[in-house]
């Protein structure tokens, strides 16, 4: 049985045991990671799409590096202008430990409960209370 994952844009092939190199994950060596499955195939057919939706592929960090170096020239002629650049991706190793069911997550937990807002009371100001209005004071004048 192999499956197709995804990780990092791009597919990878894998079966049981297999060691594959990967974009760079966050985790330490000897962590677990899961990726989606995008399909499979085993003795009974191919299956893909929703039929794969639950299915993770666990896998094991077993290290990690950076490849070899690859050169970036960018060159305008006529205008003195060059621009040279070396690029090394970082990668990371890791070994196929199981390919199947997702793993069973632990339950979340609920929020507290929020505490109600105490209530204010509104006080009714009196008449005598209220400001007067500066347009009725204009036209009596």
């Amino acid at each position: 049985m192999y499956a197709i994952f995804e990780n990092g844009g791009k597919q990878y092939k894998a079966c049981v045991g297999d060691l594959i190199k990967v974009e760079k994950l966050h985790g330490n060596v000897g962590d677990s990671v899961e990726f989606p499955v995008v399909m499979t195939a085993d003795e009974n057919g191919v299956a893909a799409g929703a039929e794969v939706s639950a299915l993770k592929v666990t896998a094991e960090i077993t290290g990690g590096g950076k490849d070899k170096k690859i050169i970036v020239f960018k060159y305008k002629p006529k205008k003195n202008e060059r621009k040279k650049q070396g690029h090394r991706q970082p990668y990371s190793i890791i070994k196929v430990t199981a390919i199947g069911g997702a793993a069973e997550k632990p339950a979340a937990k609920k929020p507290a409960a929020k505490k109600p807002a105490a209530k204010k009371t509104a006080t009714k100001k009196t008449a005598a209370e209220k400001p007067a209005p500066e347009a009725a004071t204009a036209d009596a004048q």
